[in-house]
């Protein structure tokens, strides 16, 4: 079960925790879009599109320690970091840290798909978070929206493409 259900549920610390911060917690519309504009996901947005994404993010405040996903559990939210730090562990040897404006959970939030990686709270967190129920709806409401998210994914895919067929110093090229 990921957080963000245990959260709204009460689960999490058994009825006592983090919950979506109040209309007072710091972030407006405004800042919401603005934060989003700087998601590779969401570059080819318009500003309409970006309204209506920054409508459906939640804020949630978590302590030091927390797990945020973990990996093969099912994965429904895409989390983009306000404040804080959380560490990816990628595996037993790999860990990525981020910080404020970095994310994670972008693939399961388009696919649905079990979580690759575990994310760990390494100081107090603030988040915006976007359910992947929630992100569905905002794609059958919002035209055009769908669209320019392929076309970012598209240029992700092919960047990582070319990339790949660029033998680099350290690589060995089989020639027959």
């Amino acid at each position: 079960m990921e957080l963000v259900g245990r959260m709204m549920d009460g689960s999490f610390f058994g009825g006592a925790g983090p919950q979506p911060s109040s209309s007072g917690s710091g972030i407006d519309d405004d800042d919401r879009i603005e934060r989003l504009e700087q998601v590779p996901l969401f570059q080819t947005c318009s500003r309409r599109q970006l309204k209506a994404i920054a409508r459906i993010c939640e804020t949630f405040d978590v302590p030091s320690g927390t797990v945020l996903t973990r990996t093969g559990e099912s994965g429904e939210e895409f989390f983009l970091i306000v404040d804080g730090a959380v560490r990816v562990e990628v595996s037993a040897r790999r860990q990525i840290h981020l910080g404020a404006g970095e994310y994670f959970g972008e693939m399961s939030l388009l696919d649905g798909e079990p979580r690759s990686a575990t994310a760990v709270a390494e100081a107090s967190v603030r988040l915006l978070v976007i359910r992947r129920r929630h992100f569905q709806k905002l794609l059958e409401d919002t035209p055009g929206i769908g669209q320019n998210l392929l076309i970012t994914l598209c240029r992700r895919v092919r960047d990582a493409e070319r990339a790949l067929a660029q033998p680099g110093p350290a690589q060995a090229v089989d020639m027959p």
